[in-house]
């Protein structure tokens, strides 16, 4: 594909002003909008490989993936001549299809689970987690921690990171107080905390939800203590008190590890959420656990969820052929990328003298620009202090040397297999100029 060099965003600006008076915002989700770094979003037109190529004409290397997905890459042959099969024979039946137990088998494969739902959105899979933990155990109150995103779930809004912190909204209007009475926010990695609150609410607690690793506060692994992870910690603590621990992957999830985080911590949570990956590009989602509590899921059970457009075939397919390709050659090759990125972000900050960490959680990482002196960011607390003004010139600079970074410095940065040398070394060669950039930010 022939394109000119990234110069301008006219195309963009036109099609975000046709887009807002139609949208709210212009957008579909709020952090596509570029309010936190400023400027005009770019409007994408296709993708290949580890390239967008927006209306404007420009090539971009992706570190978004679709905020995910795409492990693979875009429009991979393989996934993309699946899909066109699988539609060629109909998209959509409201019935039970063979991809869908295909599919659920291979998360079972990977994950500590026995059985699982499908559903179509991460949002979807954490609101229907809820509400079976809660039928369950009969109890009602739910621990999450500040700045872990569980999707826009109402009783899980309060102190969300992503879009919510990205917009600075502390929660949001439309939220009751009622919604939010049962749920008990606590600082990410603070055991104390976490301790009060089962001494406060003990046999009120339903569950603890947490991101296996959070990424949407920027990447802010589990800490450990006493050579005890995070994980182990709360799901030891959980139950001891009768309480669940629901483990969200929709991100980590076939991404960090062939199984997720679970994969790199080995700690067996009751209940998990997957999503991204597993949908590979299209919407789809899922939860599972044990099968004594999947079993109380209506129709065998009580509690009550259901989808139209549930284990959809188009969907099915791509994940299910996504992560047959999902190879350990294939998340070794991303790692060794990743790491390599993460050394050459460092370096070219380091040499511009901008305080930094980079902080990550297997393959998954993100650059936090904090104040001289901070060496960690354990928690949301932390993130929140970090510059978002010299993210944006940072962003900025990348965008304009063809680099397309989240736009948000609340989120990680994702990688793929189709990120070969020439990807990177477009990456590296348009740091020094963005590391200048954040340096003359502030």
């Amino acid at each position: 594909m022939t394109v000119r060099p990234a110069t301008g965003t006219l195309r963009s600006e036109a099609a975000f002003e046709r887009a807002k008076l139609v949208t709210p915002g212009g957008v579909n989700s709020p952090v596509r909008a570029f309010r936190s770094v400023g400027g005009t979003p770019r409007f994408i037109a296709s993708s290949s490989g580890a390239y967008l190529y927006d209306v404007d004409g420009n090539e971009l290397v992706d570190l978004v993936c679709s905020w995910g997905p795409m492990l693979l890459g875009h429009a991979h042959p393989d996934v993309i001549g699946a899909v066109a099969d699988a539609a060629a024979r109909g998209t959509s039946y409201g019935a039970p299809t063979l991809a869908e137990v295909d599919l659920a088998a291979e998360i079972i494969d990977r994950m500590p689970v026995e059985q699982v739902r499908l559903v179509n959105s991460g949002t979807e899979a954490t609101m229907s987690v809820l509400r079976l933990a809660r039928g369950v155990t009969g109890r009602d109150k739910i621990i999450k921690f500040a700045g872990c995103y569980h999707g826009h779930v109402d009783a899980l809004l309060a102190a969300a990171g992503s879009g919510v912190a990205t917009l600075s909204i502390p929660g949001t209007p439309g939220v009751t107080d009622a919604t939010i009475a049962d749920t008990i926010v606590v600082g990410y990695n603070d055991r104390d905390a976490v301790r009060d609150a089962f001494t406060s609410f003990g046999d009120e607690i339903a569950a603890v939800i947490t991101e296996a690793a959070p990424g949407n506060m920027g990447v802010i692994p589990p800490g450990t203590e006493d050579g005890i992870g995070f994980n182990a910690f709360l799901v030891g603590i959980a139950h001891d008190h009768g309480a669940l621990l629901i483990s969200d992957e929709v991100m980590t999830g076939f991404r960090v590890s062939r199984s997720g985080q679970f994969g790199l911590d080995g700690v067996r949570p009751d209940l998990m959420t997957f999503g991204k990956v597993m949908g590979g590009g299209f919407p789809a989602a899922a939860f599972g656990g044990r099968a004594d509590l999947m079993q109380n899921l209506a129709p065998v059970g009580t509690v009550y969820q259901a989808g139209t457009l549930s284990g959809n075939p188009l969907a099915t397919t791509a994940g299910l052929v996504t992560l047959r390709l999902a190879t350990q050659e294939v998340y070794e090759q991303i790692d060794r990328t990743a790491a390599q990125l993460r050394a050459e972000v460092r370096a070219a900050l380091a040499a511009a003298g901008v305080p930094h960490v980079i902080q990550n959680a297997g393959n998954l990482f993100s650059v936090f620009f904090v104040a001289e002196g901070v060496t960690a960011v354990p928690d949301y607390a932390t993130a929140t202090q970090q510059s978002t003004a010299a993210y944006a010139a940072f962003f900025h600079s990348m965008l304009r040397s063809g680099v397309y970074l989240p736009p948000s410095a609340y989120e990680a940065w994702f990688l793929s297999a189709a990120h070969d040398d020439r990807a990177v070394n477009r990456i590296v060669d348009a740091l020094p100029a963005a590391a200048a950039a954040a340096s003359a930010s502030g």
